[in-house]
C-alpha cells in the first residue's frame, strides 16, 4: 500500500561464498592432475610399465615418452578450454560442469585402468585434459557471474587458491607412495582423481544455474529465485527486482547486435579486441613469470647448487610456500585492486628473476657436478638461488598466480563472455605446453640465465598492465562494461565511476515523459 515503507530484508553472501568455493574445487582438479604426473614419472613402477629397456636391463623413460605423456594432457586441456564456450552457452554453465567433470573422471579410470600401454594412459591424459582445460574456464565464468561484486576478487582468487592445494597435496601424495613396490606407488595418486571428479559431478546437482545465463536465456523467474538464494533474502524483496531490473536493462543492450560469434571477441564493438587481447595478453605473461621453470625443472637446479633434498621433496617445499603465498592475495585482491596487485607482482618477481639468474651463472656448478666437489662458493650460490626462487614463488602466489584469472572471469559482456574466458584459458595452456617443451633445451644451453627471459617478460609485464590494464574493483560485470565504453585513461581508472544505473532511471525518465504528453494530447482535461 502507498504510504508504507518497504521492508527489506538484510542481504547475506554466505550462500554466493559457499557455492564458489564448492564450484573452485574445479580448480583443485585442474591443479592436482598437473602436479601428480610429475613425481610418478620417475617411480620404478612407473618405468618399468611405461619405458624402455636399455642394454644393460635396466628400464628407463627417455624424453620423448616423458613428453607424450605430458604433453597430451596440455593438447587436451587447449582443445577442452575452448569447447565449453559452446556447452557453457548451449547448456548452461551449470550443466557444462557436469559434463566436463564427468569427461574428466573418464579419462581418470582409463589412466589408472591400464596395465602396461602407454596408448592408453595417453589417451587417459588427454581425456582427463578435456575435462581439466573445460573447467579452468568454466569456473572463473560461473564464479564471475553468481559472486557479488564486492566480494568478487576474492571468491575468484579461491579458485588460483584451490589450484595450489590441488599441486600441494600431488606432491605430497607423491611423496608418501613412491617407495611403495609395485604399481600402487602411482595408480594410488592418480586414482584418487576418480574422488575428487566424483566429488564436483555430485555436487553440482545442488548448485543452482548462473542468473545472467538464466536471464539471457529468457528465464526470469529462475533468475529471481538464484539472486534472492544468492543475496540470502526472499524472493519478493526489493532488492531482488531491482537487482534483476539492472541485469535486464545491460543484457538486453548487449543483445541488440544479434547472435555472438568468435569474431565478435575481436570486434571494435565495446573495444572487445582490447578486453580479449588483455585476457590472453596477461594469461601469456602469467605463464612466462618463472614460476613453472622452477616447479618443473627446478629440482635439477637445486641439485647443483649442493641441496641433498630429493625431487620429492623440493616439490613438496614449492608446493607448500604457494599454498601460504596465496592466502594474502584473497584479502590483497580487494584492497590493492587489480592494477596494483599485477604491478607489484611484476616489480618483485622481477626482482627475484634478476638475482637469482645472475648469481646463480656466475656461483653454480655445471649441472651434474658431483656433491663432494662443490666449493664453498658453489654452496652460497645455491643457498642464494633457492632462496629467490622461494620469494620468487611466493610472489607469485599472491599477486601474478590469481589476478589474471580474476582479470578474465570479470571484463567481458554476456554475449561473449563464455568465448572470450575459452580463448583466455587456452592461451594459458598453449604456453604451458611451450613452455614445458622448451624451457629444458633453452637451460641446457645457458643455464641460470634463463631466468634473465623471465625478467624480461616481468619488465614487460609491468609497463603492459600500466599503460593499458585499467581497474576492475568494485564494478558488476555489466559496469565493467561501461568502463572500457568510457574511454577512460587505465591509470586514472581506479577513481573512474560508473553512471549505468543514471542512464537507465535517465531513459525511463523520458519515456515516462513521453507517455504522459501522449496521454495530455489524448485526454486534454488529465493533468
Amino acid at each position: 500500500m502507498k504510504g508504507i515503507p518497504t521492508v527489506r530484508a538484510v542481504p547475506t553472501n554466505r550462500h554466493a561464498i559457499v557455492l564458489a568455493a564448492f564450484v573452485a574445487f574445479g580448480g583443485f582438479l585442474f591443479g592436482y592432475d598437473i602436479g601428480v604426473i610429475s613425481g610418478c614419472l620417475i617411480m620404478p613402477d612407473f618405468v618399468r610399465r611405461f619405458g624402455e629397456q636399455g642394454a644393460d636391463g635396466e628400464f628407463f623413460l627417455s624424453s620423448s615418452r616423458q613428453s607424450i605423456i605430458t604433453s597430451l594432457l596440455s593438447a587436451g586441456t587447449f582443445v577442452g578450454a575452448l569447447s565449453q564456450a559452446f556447452t557453457s552457452d548451449r547448456f548452461g554453465r551449470r550443466a557444462s560442469i557436469l559434463l566436463w567433470s564427468a569427461i574428466f573422471t573418464v579419462g581418470v579410470a582409463v589412466q589408472t585402468g591400464t596395465t602396461f600401454s602407454i596408448v592408453q594412459i595417453t589417451i587417459g591424459r588427454f581425456i582427463a585434459g578435456l575435462g581439466v582445460g573445460a573447467l579452468s574456464a568454466i569456473v572463473p565464468l560461473y564464479n564471475g557471474e553468481t559472486a557479488p561484486k564486492a566480494l568478487r576478487g576474492m571468491l575468484l582468487v579461491l579458485y588460483q587458491l584451490e589450484i595450489i592445494m590441488g599441486i600441494f597435496l600431488s606432491y605430497i601424495l607423491d611423496l608418501a607412495t613412491h617407495t611403495i613396490d609395485g604399481s600402487a606407488s602411482w595408480r594410488v595418486p592418480i586414482g584418487l582423481q576418480l574422488a575428487w571428479g566424483l566429488i564436483l559431478c555430485s555436487g553440482i546437482f545442488f548448485l543452482p544455474e548462473s542468473p545472467r545465463h538464466l536471464l539471457g536465456t529468457k528465464r526470469r523467474e529462475e533468475a529471481k529465485t538464484v539472486i534472492g538464494l544468492l543475496n540470502g533474502v526472499p524472493i519478493d524483496d526489493p532488492l531482488v527486482e531491482e537487482t534483476i531490473e539492472e541485469l535486464d536493462y545491460a543484457i538486453n543492450a548487449e543483445n541488440e547486435g544479434g547472435k555472438a560469434t568468435w569474431a565478435e571477441c575481436f570486434s571494435t564493438r565495446n573495444k572487445l579486441w582490447l578486453r580479449t587481447g588483455h585476457g590472453m595478453m596477461l594469461q601469456f605473461i602469467q605463464q612466462l613469470n618463472g614460476q613453472n621453470f622452477y616447479y618443473y625443472y627446478g629440482d635439477t637446479f637445486f641439485q647443483s647448487a649442493g641441496t641433498s633434498l630429493s625431487p620429492y621433496v623440493i616439490q613438496t617445499i614449492l608446493g607448500a610456500v604457494s599454498v601460504v603465498g596465496t592466502f594474502p592475495a584473497l584479502h590483497l585482491i580487494e584492497s590493492m585492486g587489480r592494477r596494483k596487485s599485477l604491478l607489484w607482482g611484476a616489480l618483485l618477481e622481477a626482482a627475484c628473476s634478476i638475482i637469482a639468474g645472475l648469481v646463480g651463472h656466475f656461483t653454480l656448478a655445471p649441472a651434474g657436478t658431483p656433491a663432494d666437489q662443490l666449493t664453498h662458493r658453489n654452496k652460497q650460490g645455491g643457498d642464494t638461488l633457492i632462496a629467490f626462487a622461494i620469494l620468487h614463488v611466493f610472489s607469485f602466489s599472491i599477486f601474478w598466480g590469481p589476478t589474471p584469472w580474476v582479470y578474465l572471469g570479470e571484463s567481458f559482456p554476456l554475449r561473449v563472455r563464455a568465448k572470450c574466458i575459452a580463448l583466455g584459458s587456452a592461451t594459458n595452456w598453449l604456453w604451458n605446453f611451450l613452455l614445458s617443451f622448451f624451457a629444458p633445451r633453452i637451460a641446457a644451453k645457458i643455464g641460470p640465465l634463463i631466468l634473465l627471459i623471465f625478467f624480461g617478460m616481468l619488465v614487460f609485464g609491468f609497463f603492459y598492465v600500466y599503460l593499458f590494464v585499467p581497474e576492475t574493483k568494485g564494478l558488476s560485470l555489466e559496469e565493467v562494461d561501461e568502463l572500457y565504453r568510457s574511454g577512460v585513461k587505465p591509470w586514472k581508472s581506479a577513481g573512474w565511476r560508473p553512471h549505468l544505473m543514471d542512464n537507465r532511471q535517465k531513459n525511463e525518465g523520458v519515456e515516462s515523459d513521453e507517455k504522459g504528453s501522449e496521454e495530455k494530447h489524448a485526454n486534454p482535461s488529465s493533468v
